[in-house]
């Protein structure tokens, strides 16, 4: 995991629930960046529902952060084509975020959250032998 992404997660656990990374390996980081980005996705739809526009701006936002730490810790000379669509997903969805703020519309929010929640449980789906083999390489 790379310096951008482990700060995209401290800037996640920040006034939150603290969160234990230090053990964490980069999967799981990655999967807790995806869990923290669809809670606060949530919380927006909450406070938009409720009328309480200042804190649902404050939950896109962070939401907003989030996928973009996750954008900034693609690897893009290695992850050839799945990077650079991901890289789109995640631009898309920034963009969406703030549209959806915009226009307060939840249906934004929810096409987002769907697209993430597709992307999580790709990496819930990595069988634990790929991601052995994947740590193995990146110590040596």
């Amino acid at each position: 995991m790379n310096a951008k992404a482990t700060a995209a997660l401290a800037q996640y656990t920040q006034g939150s629930v603290q969160v234990s990374v230090s053990g964490a390996d980069p999967h799981r980081l990655i999967q807790m960046l995806l869990e923290g980005a669809l809670d606060k996705i949530a919380m927006a739809k909450g406070h938009m529902e409720r009328g309480q526009h200042l804190e649902k701006g404050k939950h896109i936002s962070w939401a907003i952060s989030i996928i973009n730490g996750l954008r900034r810790s693609l690897d893009m000379e290695a992850g050839g084509e799945i990077s650079a669509s991901l890289d789109a997903l995640y631009d898309y969805s920034e963009r969406r975020l703030m549209e959806g703020h915009a226009r307060n519309n939840p249906d934004y929010l929810d096409e987002v959250a769907g697209h993430l929640r597709q992307i999580k449980a790709g990496w819930d789906a990595i069988p634990e032998s790929a991601k052995a083999e994947h740590a193995a390489r990146a110590g040596q």
